[in-house]
């Protein structure tokens, strides 16, 4: 299996975005843009910072199920590789986005000038909680119970893939085989602090437990020469 890089392009501001794509551009990482960058600058700004090439949108959507189907149906237009909503708000909200993708595809087919119709990603446990910070939640399981329960929930309901710890690609890999897509934060390169993530692991260690794309963005996108950064990672990936 090979293992993909994501750079998550964490910044409200629509010049040092459409940079840092573009400096990356060409170099067989994919941009991330999430929920600070959309609110900034809407479905507008996205399309002017990714100029038609793949990418992963992460809003973690998380509301009853109608409205999270209406908020994918308005995302669709953009095109995005990736899409998030979050497996914590139940098989039904799973299910609404996936019906609404699969919709989409029934009427029409893809936007003008789109890639591919979004593979449906659900989050499990945020790479900032362990366990301490989800029991004061009422989740009385650790991490690794959660996002299990969590999977099997999303994966039924119709997801294409999880976003997880690396702490937990392996058991997946187990549990559920080759074909969902497992994104994976809380990746640090040797030597990087790890920040606000809680479970960290090395590009090299998570691609050898089985992630479909890793995803980095400090290490890369504070990096002196951010090429030099990704091309270390993506050489770490291909040596995995």
């Amino acid at each position: 299996m090979t293992t993909g890089l994501i750079v998550a392009i964490d910044t409200p501001e629509l010049p040092q975005a459409q940079a840092m794509i573009g400096r990356l551009r060409g170099l067989g990482a994919m941009p991330k843009l999430g929920l600070e960058f959309f609110l900034a600058h809407g479905p507008a700004g996205v399309a002017a910072a990714v100029q038609g090439e793949p990418f992963f949108l992460d809003l973690k959507l998380h509301d009853i199920p109608n409205t999270v189907a209406g908020a994918v149906r308005s995302i669709l237009p953009l095109s995005p590789t990736l899409l998030t909503v979050h497996a914590a708000g139940g098989a039904a909200l799973v299910a609404a986005a996936r019906g609404a993708i699969d919709s989409a595809i029934a009427e029409g087919g893809l936007p003008a000038g789109g890639h591919a119709w979004p593979r449906l990603l659900a989050v499990t446990v945020l790479t900032s909680l362990d366990g301490a910070a989800l029991a004061a939640t009422g989740v009385a399981d650790q991490p690794e119970a959660q996002v299990r329960r969590l999977a099997g929930l999303a994966l039924g309901a119709g997801a294409d893939g999880l976003v997880c710890s690396p702490h937990e690609v392996a058991m997946l890999r187990e549990a559920y085989g080759a074909d969902p897509v497992l994104v994976v934060p809380g990746i640090r390169p040797a030597g990087a602090a790890p920040g606000d993530q809680a479970r960290v692991m090395t590009p090299r260690e998570a691609a050898r437990a089985g992630a479909s794309w890793i995803v980095v963005g400090r290490p890369i996108t504070t990096a002196a020469d951010p090429e030099a950064a990704t091309q270390a990672i993506l050489d770490e990936l291909a040596a995995a």
